[in-house]
């Protein structure tokens, strides 16, 4: 895929090739940003708007909003849970099929809510966290073993890959 490929408007995720307190506080800095940055790639999008996909067959504006919400509610689940158990197992989830769900044509506005509450807590974590803390993980059914520091960078990335379907679509259609 290029970065032509609407699917991935900032590329495939890459894992850094370095896990230092430097690269771990740029992550953190994007995941503080991006309530502020979600809800300006959003702000003064009509109905009609929100529901146009960001892609053919892609999600459309809502429901990468709610997808947002929903990824990253189950994230800092996943943080919590490897902070507090060795190495858990975690559940992962069908994404397309929670984005079909009836919540997720509803409007955008508590998803923002709460990913902007859920955010402060989340930064407010990965803040309190230690060297040894971002070495705790836990395993992924379809990834594998995944350390938090691994996950704080996917996550990273994930902030700015679906920011960037939002602002790319009102960019290519002049909203």
């Amino acid at each position: 895929m290029t970065e032509a490929d609407p699917r991935y408007p900032i590329g495939k995720f890459k894992a850094p090739k370095a896990n230092t307190p430097e690269v771990r506080a740029a992550h953190i800095e994007t995941l503080r940003q991006l309530p502020e940055r979600l809800r300006a790639a959003v702000v003064g999008l009509s109905d009609t708007q929100l529901d146009t996909p960001y892609r053919d067959e892609g999600w459309t504006v809502r429901q990468v909003v709610h997808h947002v919400a929903d990824s990253h509610a189950n994230s800092y689940v996943r943080f919590k849970l490897a902070l507090t158990e060795n190495w858990p197992t975690i559940k992962p989830y069908d994404e397309a099929a929670w984005a079909r769900l009836p919540d997720s044509s509803q409007a955008i506005e508590a998803s923002l809510i709460l990913i902007a509450g859920l955010h402060e807590r989340l930064v407010a974590l990965l803040e309190s966290m230690s060297e040894d803390d971002f070495r705790r993980g836990f395993n992924h059914p379809e990834r594998g073993r995944m350390t938090l520091a691994e996950n704080l960078a996917l996550y990273e990335w994930h902030s700015r890959h679906h920011t960037a379907h939002i602002t790319n679509l009102r960019s290519r259609l002049g909203w």
